[in-house]
């Protein structure tokens, strides 16, 4: 079974996370959705999409190569994964940002944990952590555990 992961992300957790999945099946290729090499989708038997989650929502290029390739992806193994920090928003992340013929397509949707960088960070962004979870510092909840059921799942 060839497995393609990708993602979409702006600080890299979601980068880091396809990487951690890609670890656990073997032979598996991530490619980041903003680069531009074409995508064969016939060589795959399984599709992994990701994507950071910001103020509740997917990034445009995952929200987009999602709903441009909706028929292939349906037609797939397919597994999508959230980089985010707001463990108790599984569900809504998903519902909100992915259609829900594709939802239910999908073997697997979970939210795997994510990396809040300050320096990699804006402003407002370092803001709406503090105000949020009233942390200001480097937080990491990239949960491996999570990772491995993800993996073991999209394998069975």
């Amino acid at each position: 079974m060839k497995t393609l992961i990708l993602y979409a992300t702006k600080n890299g957790a979601a980068a880091e996370i396809a990487t951690r999945i890609s670890m656990k099946i073997e032979g598996a290729v991530t490619q980041n959705l903003k680069d531009d090499a074409a995508l064969n989708f016939a060589d795959y038997d399984c599709i992994v999409v990701g994507s950071a989650i910001y103020a509740g929502g997917f990034r445009r290029e995952a929200k987009a190569f999602l709903n441009n390739n909706a028929a292939v992806l349906k037609s797939k193994k397919l597994g999508l994964f959230a980089s985010g920090m707001a463990k108790e928003e599984e569900q809504k992340v998903f519902a909100d940002n992915i259609s829900k013929d594709i939802l239910t397509s999908a073997r697997v949707a979970m939210l795997l944990g994510g990396i809040f960088d300050p320096a990699k960070s804006g402003l407002m962004a370092r803001a709406i952590m503090k105000a949020v979870t009233k942390q200001s510092g480097y937080v990491n909840t990239i949960d491996d555990e999570k990772i491995a059921e993800f993996a073991k799942i999209m394998q069975g």
